[in-house]
């Protein structure tokens, strides 16, 4: 292996990877990397707290920059260096093959030559210059080009500082979602656990009053069921005696008899018994919550986002898609498009060019202006010509005439206080369910329950209505 050149190790380490120049007031960051004072600064201006280095990635609570003077003083010696370097007077180089001094230019060959060589049959039609000419016309033509390398330099600089500080940008969101993400199942688990232990706790209260009751009546029981074989075994040796000792003092034993008469004990009170059910009642409710609670977290997990646009084969001729095709406005003015089977010729609706048809998907629609709309799904086969129905396969919000609406049949009015300027659209075809939800605050809309909107295809629809009507899909 060839052996690593000295003088270009000793370049890159006096080098800032940041603007790849000699370190200027260089500082070192905990992780023993070193940059520019100003170049690291500018490079944790958008950064509150959280800042990272630009090498290793490595991240730091705080700002701590060190002085390097060390690596100050050997960036200021090699600088002398290359100085002292450039300052040496060049050998003069002379002609191979007539031993004459190089001090003349080809410009056909592109070489230096010698006088002789400016004599000789090869170059002697040739336009020949002094060399120190050909060095300023290739001087210029060199600076041009450095400018516009140091301007391409300077414009990767500027891509590479805004790459890593859109790279810290989303590490630290994901590290915001991390964090958010474990104090909320945290707060989660210990109310479980708390509901846990006061569940737990009033079942063994029970427990314990069941056994005290249990305990009481078997006690007693024992005592009635010990007495009554007592008087058994009397009466039994009361028969077996003569008549005239019998029937002695008969009276007296048969009223032993009667008294011996046993009435059971209530094994649980109906107070007891109510308490029991109450409890009982109370853990299903709950079980039932932690269940729904379990089943909307897994479909929101595995719920796929999707990049939706929209259909120009199927948008009505008063509706003007983006270039784009993923927003939509309301016009007057009817435009001049084909009548196919596809498009809607009477409501002023739009189909998506994306379609489901296993599986759970979500997007988003932005209200970007005033004005009346619906937003949602339909089967493929929707009503295209003439006046269309929610029962043909429809399942949509929308606000009309100041008022929130799910386009039910009849419509259902909506109790919110404000049109949310962005829905997500949450579609679960395997269960042919639709759940609107405010993307803003995370609030739920409204959900069309299971089987609303079963079989076939399913794509994404928007139904804009009246002047400055405006829906955009986000991407």
């Amino acid at each position: 292996m060839a052996a690593a050149n000295p003088a270009k190790t000793l370049q890159n380490e006096v080098t800032c990877s940041i603007c790849l120049e000699y370190f200027k007031d260089p500082v070192s960051l905990d992780c023993d990397h070193s940059f520019c004072r100003a170049c690291i600064t500018q490079c944790w201006e958008r950064f509150d707290t959280d800042i990272s280095c630009p090498q290793c990635r490595e991240i730091f609570p705080q700002r701590n920059l060190r002085l390097n003077r060390q690596l100050r003083n050997i960036v200021e010696a090699a600088r002398e260096l290359r100085l002292q370097t450039v300052k040496e007077p060049e050998t003069e180089r002379l002609c191979e093959k007539h031993k004459e001094p190089l001090k003349l230019f080809c410009k056909e060959d592109e070489i230096l030559i010698c006088l002789v060589c400016d004599r000789s049959k090869e170059h002697r039609d040739h336009t020949v210059i002094p060399a120190e000419e050909a060095a300023e016309e290739f001087q210029e033509k060199i600076q041009a080009y450095l400018q516009t390398l140091r301007e391409e330099r300077e414009n990767l600089l500027g891509c590479k500082v805004s790459v890593q500080m859109r790279s810290q940008e989303y590490l630290r969101k994901t590290r915001t979602e991390r964090q958010k993400i474990a104090s909320e199942v945290q707060q989660l688990r210990q109310f479980l656990e708390e509901q846990e232990q006061l569940l737990l706790g009033q079942l063994a209260a029970l427990n314990e009053e069941i056994v005290k009751i249990q305990n009481e009546n078997i006690t007693r029981l024992s005592e009635e069921i010990s007495h009554l074989s007592e008087l058994i075994s009397e009466m039994e040796g009361k028969c077996q005696k003569p008549a005239s000792e019998f029937l002695q003092d008969v009276r007296s034993t048969l009223s032993r008899c009667e008294k011996g008469k046993f009435q059971q004990p209530e094994e649980i009170s109906p107070e007891l018994e109510e308490r029991v059910s109450g409890f009982s009642q109370k853990t299903i409710a709950l079980l039932k919550t932690v269940r729904k609670f379990k089943d909307t977290l897994l479909s929101a997990l595995e719920t796929k986002r999707v990049n939706v646009t929209l259909d120009p084969d199927t948008v009505h001729p008063q509706l003007v898609l983006s270039e784009d095709w993923k927003s939509v406005r309301w016009e007057e003015t009817r435009q001049d498009l084909p009548d196919s089977p596809e498009r809607f010729d009477t409501e002023p609706c739009v189909l998506g060019c994306e379609g489901f048809t296993s599986g759970r998907h979500c997007w988003e629609v932005e209200m970007q202006d005033e004005g009346g709309w619906f937003v949602g799904v339909a089967r493929e086969s929707v009503r295209r010509k003439g006046q269309i129905s929610p029962e043909e396969g429809i399942c949509a919000v929308g606000y009309v005439l100041d008022q929130f609406w799910a386009l039910t049949s009849p419509a259902t009015p909506l109790p919110l206080s404000r049109a949310p300027s962005r829905i997500r659209v949450c579609l679960d075809c395997d269960r042919g369910q639709v759940t609107f939800i405010g993307a803003g605050d995370e609030a739920p809309i409204f959900t069309f329950p299971p089987g609303s909107i079963p079989g076939e295809r399913i794509r994404p629809w928007l139904w804009v209505l009246g002047v400055g009507s405006r829906l955009r899909l986000r991407p």
